[in-house]
């Protein structure tokens, strides 16, 4: 099977991104497994600190590897990881991929921090692709009422392009997430104020000379998606969108069957609420 390093590489030869699924639980891997097996793309399972302290570092790898060892072309990343010495932990348990999250540090710390966690990675898993975020734009995959403060939605707070080649050869990094107008978390009501700007993309882009990651996609357009994709981002995060179907559906089933006690069939439709939100994204990221 290829490594995700060539899958990303496939994806922006051919116009398309890979779909980034956050999970907390059992219920969202099958769902993004589901999808992924149907559409018959490849996959990125993300799980932050919080997520991967409640469902446990080495098992969700476990879990990642005992589907990929079937030949689907799954792959586990550590969403949103604060420090180098978290950024151990999953590099020692072999994860594909890992993103230190320095964008609220200033710039020079953020420098410091991304370079020491590239370093650590090379030395003991030369595999795995090392990101890094450029440009802040929130933290709460939630459902919002107002833009957070300090997130970079006005063009002038936007990544700059000069700034992210700097940014690239100071860290050595494989990965960059910009920020281009999008943010962590959804609006209340499912669309997000202003738009994805695709010129910027495609200007860090090409500054940059690595591949661009889209996080907070939860609430974007399909016209905003398919812009960027066509523009340079090749990997795509969506979280909030799924913890809201998740939400939605147990609270309906809670709901409906308020004497039903089993887990498994209280819990399915969750699964399925999940799994159609990740097809539709699939669909389109690679349409």
């Amino acid at each position: 099977m290829k490594t995700l390093r060539e899958y990303v590489a496939d994806a922006e030869m051919e116009g398309k991104a890979i779909g980034h699924f956050n999970i907390g639980n059992l219920e969202g891997f099958w769902a993004v497994i589901g999808a992924a097996r149907e559409i018959n793309v490849p996959v990125i399972i993300g799980v932050s600190e919080g997520e991967r302290d409640f469902i446990g570092i080495k098992q969700a790898k476990a879990l990642v590897d005992s589907v990929r060892a079937e030949g689907v072309p799954v792959f586990i990343n550590a969403d949103h990881t604060y420090s180098v010495d978290r950024v151990k932990e999953v590099v020692d348990a072999g994860y594909d991929s890992v993103i230190i999250d320095g964008a609220k540090l200033p710039y020079e710390e953020n420098v410091t921090q991304t370079k020491a966690a590239v370093e650590y990675a090379r030395s003991v898993h030369p595999n795995i692709l090392v990101e890094a975020e450029l440009g802040y734009i929130g933290t709460s995959s939630k459902i919002l009422t107002e833009v957070p403060e300090g997130v970079a939605t006005d063009e002038k707070f936007l990544t700059q392009p000069d700034q992210a080649r700097k940014f690239v050869e100071e860290t050595g990094l494989d990965l960059l997430a910009p920020a281009i107008g999008n943010m962590h978390g959804m609006m209340k009501g499912g669309k997000n104020p202003g738009h994805l700007n695709a010129e910027r993309v495609k200007e860090v882009r090409e500054a940059g000379g690595i591949p661009l990651v889209l996080h907070g996609g939860s609430g974007s357009s399909e016209e905003d998606f398919v812009k960027v994709i066509k523009a340079g981002i090749s990997i795509v995060h969506i979280s909030t969108e799924l913890r809201a179907a998740y939400r939605s559906a147990l609270e309906e089933t809670l709901k409906n069957s308020p004497d039903e006690l089993a887990p498994y069939r209280l819990l399915q439709p969750v699964v399925d609420a999940m799994k159609e939100v990740v097809k539709k994204k699939l669909e389109l990221f690679n349409s």
